[in-house]
């Protein structure tokens, strides 16, 4: 089985096809600023561990290949399982600059 991609910008990659499933991956690219070639990666991996279906609508064969990206309910469920561990990382990050805050203040007072 193919690695998992388990960073922020599967993620973003999930909320946006969510939002923007006839998103090309150029689109997608340029909206996340991450290269082409990383999309392009990150979208395998999602296919092959069966995060998102890829369908092609385009039925002329002289014309470059759409591709209309799917998420399906794993992905869906990965999806949450990310956003709640981003945001368990983000509460953690901001405890700890509340405390790092608190103690410089207390110890200028």
């Amino acid at each position: 089985m193919a690695e998992q991609p388990q960073t922020e910008e599967t993620l973003f990659i999930f909320k946006e096809l969510e939002t923007n499933p006839n998103a090309t991956q150029r689109d997608i690219s340029s909206r996340l600023n991450i290269s082409l070639g990383k999309t392009n990666y990150l979208l395998r991996e999602l296919i092959l561990n069966g995060f998102i279906k890829a369908k092609n609508f385009t039925d002329n064969s002289g014309k470059l290949r759409k591709i209309h990206y799917l998420l399906t309910d794993k992905g869906l469920e990965e999806k949450l399982r990310l956003l709640r561990h981003f945001l368990q990382r983000k509460e953690e990050e901001y405890n700890k600059l509340k405390y790092e805050l608190e103690h410089s203040l207390n110890g200028k007072i």
